[in-house]
C-alpha cells in the first residue's frame, strides 16, 4: 500500500481529482444544513489539508497553481460584475460615498492595527481590509426590483472606488514590507501604477472592442481573448512591483463594457465560480490551523475589534452619505448593509498580505489577522443581506407610466402598417410544433399579426451532401405541417426555410431580418454542465435576439388553458409583462388569471392588505378588462410555496433571468428553482438583453427597475 500512496501524494492529477470532488459534494451538503457553501468548502480545506488528513498540501505546485489562478480570477470577476451603466447614472454621488466608505473604515481598521501594536504599515494594511466591500447582497435587491433607487444605484457605484483604492493602498503596503524602500522607489512605484493602471483600463477596452468587432460571434476566440487579457494584466503588475490582483480587478473593469451582459461573459464567469474561485476558497481552508484559530477566539479581543470595528465604521460612512445627499433612514440602511459584505476583494488581499514576507522572513499580516477576517467574512456575509432583505422592500423606486386605456397593441413600437405583428416560430420536434403554433396564433390573432414558421438547416461542407438533402426534406415537412395548423387557427403564416451554420444564430438573424415582434420557442432538453459550459439553443437566442422570447413547455394544447398563475414579486414595471401575457391566454380562452405574491411570515397583516391592494390597483390598471384574482401567502421559501400553489393551475408565466453572480459566486435564483420542479405547462418570457422596452408593455419612464427576479 506505501507505494500505491506515494504515487498519490506525487501526482499532480490525484489532488485534482479530490478539489474536483469536494467542490461538487461539500457545498451542496452544506447548503442543505442551511449554511453557505462557502463555509463547506474552507472546512473541507481544513480537514483535508495539513492540519487534518494530509490529503492536500498547499506547498504542492498543483495547488498553489490552482489556487493563484482562483485568486486572480476571484478579483477578475469582482471587477468583471462592477455594473459600469448604473455608475455612470450617479458617479458623483457614488464617488462621494465610495470616498465616505473608504476612508472612514481605512481610518477605524488603522486605529485597530495601532491598539493591537501592528507596525505602521501593517495597521494602514488591516485599514484598507475595512475599505471594500462585496456586493453580496445585489440579488435581493434585485428580486425586490429595487436597483433604480438612488441610493442602490450610489452604493453599487461606490465599489468601484472603495475595491481600487483598498488594492491600491495593498500593493504599497507589500512593496514597503519588502524592505528597502525610499521615497524615490515609492514615487516609482505610483508613477507605474499611474501608467499601468492608463494602460489596462484604455488600453485593453480599446483591444477588447477591435478584436469583438472583427471577430464577429466566434465566442470561442472571445472568450481567450478575455482570459488572456486577465492574465497579461497579473503579469503586467507583477513586472512593475505590484500584486497580480491589483491588475485581475483593472482587468475585470477594462472589459467590463466589451463583453457587457453576453455570453461570452456568463462562460467567462460561470469558469471560475464553479472551478477556481472554490479551488482558491479550499486552499485558504489548508491555511487553517485549528489549534491556533481556537487560541485566536480565545483571545477574542482582536476578532472582536475587527468586526466591530468594519460593521460600525461602515454604519458611520453610510449615515455621512444620508446627511450629505439627504437621504432617509431605509435608505442609509441599505447603503449600509449593501457595503457590509467582506467576501471578495478582503480575502485576496489579506491572503497577499498573509504570504508578504521581508528580508527576516517576517509576514505582514499575522496568522491572528487571517483568522479574524476568515470571522469577518462570514459574520457580514450572513449579516449584509439579511439587513438587506429587512430593509429594502421598503424603497420606492419610480413607476412606469400608466398604460392608455385605449391601447390594443402589445407594442406600438414593433408593429405598424408596413411592419405588422411578427411571431417567430422556430420549428424543429414534430411533437410540439402543434402547441408552439396554437399558442403563436393566440398572439398573433390578439394583435392582428402574422405568424413565420422557421425551419433552419444547418450547412455542411458539402451542399449536395446526402445528409443535405434529407434535412431540407424534413424541414419542408415540418413548415408545410405549421402552414396547415395556421390557416386551421386563422392566422397568416408565411413560412421560411434557412441554411445557418448554428441553428441559435440562424434564428436570430431570420428574426431580424422579419423584423420579429416576439419569438416562440418550445424548450431544450439540454440543461446541464456541457450546456451551461457551452451554452443551448435557448440561451444562445436570449442573448443575442432583439426581440422579447417566449419559451415555453407545453403539455396541453393553449386552447386549454383555464386557470393561469402568475407569481409577482415587485410592483415596478418590468414584473407587468407576464401578467399582460395572461391577460392576452385569458382573452382568448375566457381564463381565470391569479396573481400570487409571497412574503415571509414576519410580514404584518397591514403590509399584506396593502400589497393585496396594490396588487388589485395593478390588475385594474393594466388590464382592466380581465378577470383577475389576488393571492397572499406567508412563506419563508418562495420557490416551495409557489410550487405549493400551482398544483391546481394549468400554466404558470415567469420570467427568464440573465445570470448574475455576486463576486463571481454563485447565486440561484427562484425561476431556476422553479423550472426543475414544476408538472404543469410553463411559459417563460425573456427580454433581450438591450432593451428596457419589452413587447408586453409600453415605453418605461426612465428610471423603471429592469432586473426583477420572477415578476
Amino acid at each position: 500500500m506505501e507505494p500505491i500512496l506515494e504515487v498519490f501524494r506525487k501526482e499532480p492529477i490525484v489532488p485534482f481529482a479530490l478539489l474536483l470532488v469536494v467542490i461538487l459534494t461539500v457545498p451542496i451538503f452544506f447548503e442543505r444544513l442551511r449554511l453557505p457553501g462557502l463555509v463547506g468548502l474552507l472546512a473541507a480545506g481544513v480537514v483535508l489539508g495539513p492540519n487534518g488528513l494530509k490529503l492536500l498540501q498547499n506547498e504542492s505546485e498543483t495547488m498553489q497553481l490552482l489556487s493563484d489562478i482562483g485568486l486572480v480570477y476571484l478579483m477578475f470577476v469582482a471587477g468583471l460584475e462592477v455594473d459600469i451603466e448604473q455608475f455612470r447614472k450617479t458617479k458623483h454621488r457614488s464617488a462621494g460615498f465610495g470616498t465616505f466608505t473608504f476612508l472612514v473604515p481605512l481610518i477605524m481598521g488603522t486605529i485597530v492595527g495601532r491598539v493591537f501594536n501592528f507596525d505602521w504599515n501593517a495597521s494602514i494594511l488591516i485599514g484598507s481590509l475595512f475599505a471594500s466591500h462585496t456586493l453580496l447582497a445585489y440579488p435581493i435587491v434585485s428580486r425586490l426590483g429595487v436597483v433604480g433607487n438612488e441610493a442602490v444605484t450610489v452604493t453599487i457605484g461606490a465599489t468601484i472606488f472603495t475595491d481600487v483604492g483598498a488594492l491600491l493602498v495593498l500593493a504599497v503596503c507589500v512593496g514597503i514590507h519588502g524592505g528597502d524602500f525610499t521615497i524615490v522607489k515609492l514615487l516609482t512605484l505610483f508613477g507605474s501604477l499611474i501608467v499601468y493602471s492608463a494602460v489596462i483600463l484604455f488600453g485593453f477596452d480599446w483591444a477588447g472592442r477591435e478584436f469583438f468587432r472583427r471577430t464577429g460571434e466566434e465566442e470561442g476566440n472571445q472568450f481567450l481573448f478575455v482570459l488572456l487579457a486577465l492574465f497579461l494584466a497579473a503579469l503586467g503588475a507583477q513586472l512593475i512591483g505590484v500584486e497580480k490582483i491589483v491588475g485581475a480587478f483593472l482587468a475585470g473593469l477594462a472589459v467590463n463594457d466589451v463583453v457587457g451582459e453576453g455570453p461570452v461573459k456568463e462562460k467567462v464567469v460561470f469558469v471560475g465560480s464553479v472551478l477556481f474561485i472554490p479551488i482558491f476558497f479550499v486552499d485558504m481552508g489548508l491555511l487553517i490551523d485549528i489549534p491556533a484559530f481556537i487560541k485566536t477566539l480565545s483571545s477574542i479581543w482582536l476578532t472582536l475589534a475587527i468586526v466591530v470595528g468594519l460593521i460600525s465604521s461602515k454604519f458611520l460612512a453610510a449615515l455621512l452619505a444620508k446627511f450629505v445627499y439627504r437621504y432617509n433612514w431605509r435608505e442609509m440602511l441599505t447603503m449600509w448593509s449593501l457595503s457590509l459584505p467582506q467576501v471578495a476583494a478582503t480575502l485576496a488581499a489579506t491572503l497577499v498580505g498573509y504570504r508578504a514576507l521581508n528580508p527576516a522572513g517576517e509576514r505582514l499580516l499575522t496568522e491572528g489577522v487571517l483568522n479574524s477576517v476568515l470571522v469577518l467574512m462570514l459574520v457580514t456575509a450572513t449579516l449584509g443581506p439579511l439587513i438587506t432583505s429587512r430593509v429594502a422592500p421598503g424603497l420606492t423606486v419610480t413607476e412606469a407610466e400608466p398604460l392608455e386605456s385605449d391601447k390594443t397593441r402589445l407594442d406600438e413600437g414593433n408593429a405598424s402598417a408596413s411592419h405588422p405583428f411578427t411571431v417567430v416560430v422556430p420549428v424543429y420536434n414534430p411533437q410540439t410544433e402543434k402547441y408552439l403554433m396554437e399558442m403563436a396564433a393566440l398572439l398573433a390573432r390578439h394583435e392582428a399579426g402574422r405568424i413565420v414558421p422557421l425551419a433552419i438547416t444547418t450547412t455542411n461542407a458539402q451542399m449536395d451532401a446526402p445528409q443535405m438533402e434529407a434535412a431540407f426534406q424534413r424541414s419542408e415537412m415540418l413548415l408545410e405541417r405549421a402552414t396547415e395548423l395556421a390557416g386551421e387557427l386563422g392566422v397568416k403564416a408565411e413560412p421560411l426555410l434557412r441554411l445557418d451554420d448554428d441553428i441559435a444564430h440562424g434564428i436570430s438573424r431570420a428574426s431580424r431580418e422579419q423584423k420579429a415582434s416576439l419569438i416562440v420557442m418550445g424548450w431544450g432538453k439540454r440543461t446541464g454542465f456541457r450546456a451551461r459550459l457551452f451554452g443551448n439553443v435557448i440561451d444562445s437566442v436570449l442573448w443575442a435576439s432583439h426581440c422579447p422570447v417566449v419559451v415555453t413547455r407545453l403539455l396541453d394544447s393553449p386552447l386549454n388553458f383555464h386557470r393561469i398563475l402568475v407569481p409577482v414579486e415587485n410592483l415596478t414595471g418590468q414584473g407587468i409583462q407576464p401578467l399582460r401575457f395572461a391577460k392576452i391566454l385569458a382573452e382568448s380562452n375566457q381564463a381565470q388569471v391569479t396573481l400570487l405574491h409571497v412574503c415571509n411570515s414576519r410580514t404584518s397583516a397591514a403590509k399584506i392588505a396593502w400589497t393585496r391592494s396594490q396588487l388589485s390597483l395593478l390588475a385594474s390598471k393594466w388590464a382592466p378588462e380581465t378577470n383577475f384574482e389576488i393571492e397572499v401567502i406567508q412563506h419563508e421559501n418562495v420557490a416551495a410555496a409557489i410550487l405549493n400553489t400551482v398544483r391546481s393551475f394549468d400554466l404558470i408565466v415567469l420570467r427568464s433571468l440573465r445570470y448574475r453572480t455576486a463576486g463571481g459566486l454563485e447565486v440561484s435564483d427562484v425561476t431556476t428553482q422553479l423550472v426543475q420542479h414544476l408538472t404543469c405547462s410553463v411559459v417563460l418570457l425573456g427580454e433581450p438583453q438591450r432593451t428596457t422596452t419589452g413587447v408586453f408593455l409600453p415605453k418605461p419612464s426612465p428610471r423603471v427597475a429592469n432586473d426583477n427576479v420572477l415578476t
